[in-house]
């Protein structure tokens, strides 16, 4: 089997963030564990990643009650705009709009151009939603 990494979502509210992916990302639920405190399976595009109710006698709490995240979500789409315009309808709060970034290596010219916004959606988590360009 390779080695795969995939991140694992601490969430106030399971059940309300598998909709909540569902409708802002198109996510498709794998597995669910539970009924109110759950860890799901869950991904985007063939993307999995994993959400689970926090814990914090287990050292897991989400952003919204840690009061900050230590992690961003970077999501790769076709249409970085539409994908931000769902998230947005579906809750989250908008951290940047969708923009034309250009990165570069020690003042040289740019090597790579994407299209990227961000935001936060309603469990604290920072989802920067962008398409490489080149």
């Amino acid at each position: 089997m390779a080695i795969q990494i995939a991140p694992m979502l601490a969430v106030s509210n399971g059940p309300a963030a598998v909709e909540y992916y569902r409708s802002a990302f198109g996510a498709k639920l794998l597995r669910q564990l539970g009924e109110g405190e759950i860890v799901a399976g869950l991904e985007i595009g063939g993307a999995k990643f994993f959400l689970a109710h926090e814990s914090p006698e287990y050292g897991t709490r989400g952003p919204a009650s840690a009061g900050f995240t230590t992690v961003r979500i970077e999501l790769f789409v076709d249409d970085p705009i539409t994908v931000q315009e769902q998230a947005l309808a579906a809750g989250a709060t908008e951290h940047s709009p969708v923009a034309e970034e250009h990165f570069v290596t020690q003042g040289l010219e740019p090597v790579r151009r994407i299209v990227q916004g961000a935001v936060i959606d309603p469990f604290g988590h920072i989802w920067l939603i962008g398409k490489i360009l080149e």
